[in-house]
């Protein structure tokens, strides 16, 4: 069941005024009536339309009086039920730029379910995604409504990453860990967005919540993974790609978690709406090739000093964002707490110029399948592989949502009808690592080794 009429718009940006949301719009300008692009008429929502206005001016600086300045300004809330549904009745796929989530974006996932309009976020939050799909997922599917969060720097890379690197183990080789090392590299010291430092504090106060979302679902298929599991390191050293790392509490795990189980149910992957005979093929093949393994994150520096300093912020959030009263400390003095990392003024324009981000995938596992079924035998491969791109939060964000959403909505037939996913599994099979390497994105492999005994 879906629901029908004419929708009016192919996306609509809801929050572009916001941090991230005026540089999803400014990147989805670059291809709004360019030749092969579905996208032909958006339209902007929010609740204030005079910050829209001017944001639209700024994004289409240093020519604003160019047609992109007659695009529709909608006004919506996410407090206001019916403004949202309307707004959704009108476009074939939200793009949602309204965080926090936790606060903001389940009424806008419940008007687009409703409406059988297509969603897309670019939220980290993982309680929210986790209550979103068990709240939503039967509905949306009924409705044909595909709703897809983390379409950001959280969390395709670390999906995208890890499924090109399982998919260099070929043959009889088998994956059995891979680690993944992100590190940001900059001219200048960027200042974090604070959205990001108030999503990662809510995160505190949301442990309770996301367990108690855990308790009551029912028990996920886990994917079979030879050998035995890693033993989990804190602080972790890779020589071969010169890094110190410590264990990074993100979404990212948990959406390849999420990927892989639902490719242990979905041996060949989700199948679309209306496939071709070769885009089935093309998708069984993709997802024969991927080999599941043990995954986490680390965030990583050159320097152990920097890798201390990560810890320090971590205990801080995570001592202070467990009491209302230091949450409040917190979001009230961000850059005092944060040790000068995050700021409500955000990077300057130079300092996102000049950051760049590598994430290193380093896979470990065995050279024949049957090595691994054998007791106390160790990896005797190692394959890394990496991810890069530039600065995370404002231009390789928005660089991912344009590129889903182009996706989406050209290749709508290939994917699901409807339900509540994560990017890698709706997305791995399509042809979006091919366009994110088209627009400014890199996926490498680095190397391919023998491990001495």
């Amino acid at each position: 069941m879906s629901v029908s009429g004419p929708r009016i718009y192919d996306l609509v940006i809801l929050g572009a005024s916001g941090f991230t949301g005026k540089h999803v719009l400014k990147e989805v300008l670059k291809f709004l009536n360019t030749p092969s692009s579905p996208l032909h008429s958006i339209a902007l929502a929010g609740r204030n339309p005079s910050k829209l206005t001017q944001t639209l001016q700024w994004a289409t600086r240093p020519d604003p009086l160019s047609s992109a300045t007659s695009i529709p300004i909608i006004a919506a809330d996410t407090s206001d039920p019916n403004s949202l549904r309307s707004l959704c009745l009108q476009t074939r796929l939200i793009l949602n730029c309204v965080g926090p989530f936790r606060r903001h974006g389940e009424p806008v996932v419940s008007a687009c379910v409703e409406s059988g309009c297509d969603y897309l976020d670019i939220t980290g939050e993982t309680e929210f995604m986790e209550r979103v799909e068990e709240r939503y997922h039967e509905k949306s599917v009924k409705m044909g409504s595909l709703v897809v969060s983390a379409c950001g720097f959280d969390s395709v890379p670390a999906e995208l990453g890890f499924l090109f690197n399982s998919r260099q183990w070929v043959g009889n080789e088998v994956p059995n860990r891979v680690e993944g090392f992100l590190s940001v590299e900059s001219e200048k010291r960027i200042v974090g967005n604070f959205g990001t430092f108030e999503s990662a504090v809510f995160a505190v106060s949301d442990v309770k919540k996301l367990r108690e979302v855990r308790r009551t679902r029912p028990v996920r298929s886990r994917p079979v993974i030879p050998g035995p599991p890693p033993k989990g390191e804190i602080i972790e050293h890779q020589k071969k790609i010169g890094l110190w790392g410590v264990t990074l509490p993100s979404a990212d795990a948990t959406l390849v978690g999420r990927t892989l189980s639902l490719l242990s149910e979905n041996p060949h992957g989700l199948a679309g709406l209306n496939e071709s005979a070769d885009t089935v093929e093309k998708r069984k093949a993709f997802w024969s090739s991927v080999k599941p393994a043990h995954f986490g994150v680390k965030i990583s520096s050159k320097s152990l000093i920097t890798v201390f300093g990560y810890i320090t912020l971590g205990l801080i959030i995570g001592l202070l964002g467990s009491t209302s009263f230091g949450r409040k400390l917190l979001l009230k003095y961000p850059s005092i707490f944060s040790l000068g990392g995050f700021s409500k003024k955000g990077p300057s324009e130079e300092e996102i110029k000049s950051a760049a981000f590598k994430m290193w995938f380093v896979g470990h596992g065995y050279s024949n399948e049957s090595l691994a079924a054998q007791v106390n035998t160790k990896p005797d491969m190692e394959i890394v592989t990496r991810v890069m791109g530039p600065e995370m939060g404002y231009v390789t964000t928005p660089i991912i949502m344009v590129q889903c959403a182009l996706v989406l909505l050209s290749q709508r037939e290939s994917l699901p009808k409807g339900g509540v996913y994560p990017p890698g599994i709706v997305f791995g099979a399509t042809d979006l690592q091919d366009r994110l390497q088209q627009n400014g994105m890199s996926f490498d492999v680095i190397s391919k080794s023998v491990l001495s005994s």
